[in-house]
């Protein structure tokens, strides 16, 4: 069943648009694959870039952040690289090109999530604490992409590089994830010391 690829706000993709038809900044862009791409180059699968907060346990139910809007950069046949976009407070701004494992991975995770039977919207669910960031498919296909909190019905794909002890790209129902995440990111015990 197709993804429900979420429409990406006109303005975040013209910056984006606008950057990559820019000389400078792609010029400037530490992106080698970028600067040699041959032939015409593409903005598309507009993906929301969420961050995961209030992980742990102690700090209540965890919460998601939109920051960004994140395009893959497609050549003649892949992804060669990805832009992303920011708010601010006059709107959506450029924020820079980036290539390396993670375009690649999202490329890969979202292949194999358009096999899958049910439908779902895609995101991307970044996780700080961990320098990890999954592709989260929402269950709701037709939930505002800029809000919203993983459900039960979602699942989560790390994409590689994983943490250790955590596999990429194998699907993991939310609360699966969460509670390996929450256990990952729990303080140590503290040692008692005698005085």
């Amino acid at each position: 069943m197709p993804l429900h690829v979420p429409p990406a706000p006109a303005p975040a993709l013209r910056t984006v648009l606008t950057a990559l038809g820019s000389p400078t900044a792609v010029r400037e862009a530490r992106t080698p694959s970028l600067k040699s791409a041959q032939g015409p180059l593409t903005a598309e699968l507009p993906l929301p870039v969420h961050v995961l907060e209030h992980v742990t346990a102690r700090s209540g139910a965890p919460r998601t952040r939109l920051t960004g809007w994140r395009f893959l950069i497609k050549g003649a046949e892949r992804a060669v690289a990805a832009g992303e976009t920011t708010l601010t407070a006059d709107g959506w701004v450029f924020s820079y090109f980036f290539e390396g494992p993670y375009v690649a991975s999202t490329e890969l995770a979202l292949r194999q999530a358009e096999s899958m039977t049910t439908p779902y919207q895609p995101r991307l669910l970044s996780v700080p604490e961990l320098y990890m960031l999954t592709l989260w498919l929402h269950a709701d296909i037709t939930a505002d992409a800029s809000s919203g909190v993983p459900g039960p019905g979602d699942l989560l794909v790390p994409l590689a590089p994983a943490p250790p002890g955590i596999a990429a790209h194998r699907p993991h129902r939310v609360a699966e994830l969460l509670a390996v995440l929450t256990h990952r990111l729990a303080p140590a015990p503290r040692l008692k010391t005698s005085a």
